[in-house]
């Protein structure tokens, strides 16, 4: 089968040259270790993991992977970042994580040789590096059994977004590597809930994150202006 590409080899290369920083928590990963906690429950409590079959697209060194196989899920990781991928296959081996595997493919290709395969599919912190956002949304939504939840994690593309994502997180605090984030690059949630309602999926819930610098505390919001979230849902076969 033909791989299917639908990314940036700019984007693929930086990630790479960060992989054996992903599991240090004082990293330019740290934000993820941070508000990994936060995105877990939040999935698990609409779509509890124990038991289910997890598709995690653009799954990097496994933060989020990894955690879902510790609440009882099979998960397979997928990215095509494929040094951060044999980052996330080294820790699973040194944590003895069970449940948890990772595989280099697109989400299109994979979508194409198994559709309707998985109960829950996560897309966080992706769609905001990917050439065609709409094509891994409407990817995940093949993916998904029917009746499957569908979660995505992205950045508003607003003045307030720029200002907090960018200057603030990249150039200012410092949270993160200058240059992770182009602001041409964000999705509104309206243009994601458009990609959604082109794939077919309902959306249930949206959630914004929002970070006290003073604090260094991150939580969830009702709040979508900068960091957001949707949990969307697969209808089921009439």
């Amino acid at each position: 089968m033909t791989e299917i590409l639908n990314a940036d080899p700019a984007e693929l290369a930086k990630f790479s040259e960060l992989a054996h920083r992903w599991w240090d928590l004082e990293s330019e990963f740290r934000p993820l270790h941070e508000i990994n906690p936060l995105r877990l429950e939040w999935i698990d409590g609409i779509a509890p993991l124990t038991g289910l079959r997890v598709l995690d697209v653009g799954c990097g060194g496994g933060i989020l992977t990894d955690s879902m196989a510790r609440k009882g899920a099979d998960v397979l990781g997928i990215d095509l970042a494929g040094r951060a991928l044999k980052v996330a296959q080294l820790h699973a081996l040194e944590a003895r994580t069970h449940g948890v595997a990772y595989r280099e493919v697109s989400v299109e290709s994979l979508a194409a040789e198994q559709p309707g395969t998985f109960d829950v599919v996560t897309c966080m912190e992706m769609l905001e590096h990917v050439p065609q956002p709409a094509s891994v949304v409407k990817a995940c939504a093949d993916l998904a059994k029917p009746g499957g939840w569908i979660f995505f994690s992205t950045i508003h593309r607003n003045a307030k977004a720029f200002l907090f994502a960018i200057l603030g997180a990249e150039y200012v605090l410092g949270l993160l590597p200058r240059g992770t984030h182009e602001y041409q690059k964000m999705i509104r949630p309206s243009e994601l809930a458009a990609h959604c309602r082109a794939a077919g999926l309902d959306l249930r819930q949206t959630r914004g994150m929002e970070y006290s610098p003073l604090t260094r505390r991150y939580w969830l919001s009702g709040d979508t202006s900068v960091n957001y979230m949707f949990a969307t849902r697969k209808p089921e076969r009439v």
